[in-house]
């Protein structure tokens, strides 16, 4: 259940794992805030959250702004209150340009750190300082089974996810005695717009390593981040858990 309402705010947010981890942590009670920088598909999110009878409301941002996310969460604080609850979602592999390292260009690798390792950082500077006073918070932050498996044609992506995982023991050990947790939740193949972009061959070769057989639902990232959002995990900190099917086993 949530703590009396607050504010849980979920990072690319406007489809797929995002939109399903709104959805959820608004229907356990949670004043759920959506950023993204698609503004269509977070007003249909919202509007989807507010039909259920949940809370919700959004900002269109470039997460990798960093002035704009201070912008933003500032205002969010304004208009809100107090974030209890931050999940940083907001992630993106290479996609159609995934290769093999040799060939691949050094702008794809910066923005893969910075889509994917950089807008963590800069978010969860935004909520630290307040959850620390408070003495009390969750921290959430989505990872890839990449960073553990080690993916072929995704070294870029598998690094920054990679400093995801380290970032979340750092930040947890840092935070557990002010009663704050921090933890992460690395997904498998998931069934999003991201899967549909990646070249055909390596999908299907990675779900043939699949031991149950079948492609995850953003609905099954979400139910684990509904857990660390809750009560229910006020005794887990710095871990990360693996929701991918069995492909790759802690």
């Amino acid at each position: 259940m949530a703590y009396d309402s607050e504010v849980a705010v979920v990072t690319g947010s406007a489809n797929g794992i995002g939109r399903a981890c709104a959805f959820r942590l608004a229907k356990n009670g949670f004043n759920a805030f959506l950023l993204d920088r698609d503004e269509e598909n977070l007003r249909d999110a919202v509007r989807e959250i507010d039909q259920v009878g949940g809370r919700a409301g959004y900002a269109v941002v470039d997460l990798t702004d960093r002035k704009a996310v201070e912008a933003t969460f500032a205002e969010i604080v304004q208009s809100r209150g107090a974030i209890g609850v931050l999940v940083n979602n907001v992630g993106q592999s290479a996609r159609e340009r995934a290769s093999e390292f040799w060939c691949s260009e050094p702008d794809l690798w910066d923005f893969m750190i910075d889509i994917s390792l950089k807008t963590t950082l800069i978010c969860s500077r935004q909520v630290v300082p307040g959850m620390r006073e408070r003495k009390s918070g969750r921290i959430i932050n989505i990872a890839s089974e990449a960073a553990l498996i080690g993916s072929k044609k995704a070294t870029a992506y598998a690094a920054a996810k990679s400093g995801v995982l380290g970032f979340t023991r750092s930040l947890a050990r840092e935070l557990a005695s002010f009663q704050v947790t921090v933890n992460a939740v690395a997904p498998g193949y998931t069934r999003t717009r991201a899967l549909a972009m990646l070249p055909q061959d390596l999908v299907e070769a990675a779900i043939s390593e699949i031991p149950l057989g079948f492609v995850g639902e953003p609905e099954d990232i979400a139910h684990a981040v509904a857990f660390f959002a809750s009560n229910e995990s006020r005794y887990v900190t710095g871990q990360t858990l693996l929701v991918n099917g069995g492909r790759w086993l802690n």
